[in-house]
């Protein structure tokens, strides 16, 4: 199957796109779902699938990163995983989508998930112990 959008335009596409979240003409989610949805459409040739929304917590956001559950706390304190927190009483849980958004919208997750480079807003940085 041939795909019509090639993983170098995707990358080029990134490269306009990201001057206008910054001026405020798109927000950072929007950037990251148009972003996640042309690297998925140019490596398998469709659309990410349509995934229920339900809030998991932190073991089952660190099993969709592939890390420890350790790693992931040590990770989230440093500011390098900025998925944003949802509180529930005193539990704290993370929206899904947020999770899989994260991870299809990095150029290599596990680069993201190595260096916390990742393009976020200061609303949707994760809460900071002082």
């Amino acid at each position: 199957m041939s795909n019509l959008i090639r993983p170098k335009s995707v990358k080029l596409l990134a490269r306009f796109i990201r001057p206008l979240c910054e001026e405020g003409l798109i927000n950072v989610p929007e950037m990251n779902e148009i972003l996640a949805q042309l690297k998925n459409l140019a490596a398998h040739g469709e659309a990410l699938p349509p995934i229920p929304p339900k809030l998991v917590d932190q073991t089952e956001a660190a099993e969709m990163l592939g890390i420890s559950l350790a790693n992931y706390k040590k990770m989230e304190r440093e500011g390098r995983i900025p998925i944003p927190r949802k509180m529930v009483g005193t539990s704290v849980r993370y929206r899904n989508l947020d999770v899989f958004k994260f991870i299809m919208a990095t150029d290599d997750g596990d680069r993201a998930l190595q260096t916390g480079e990742c393009d976020v807003d200061e609303e949707a940085k994760p809460n900071r112990r002082p």
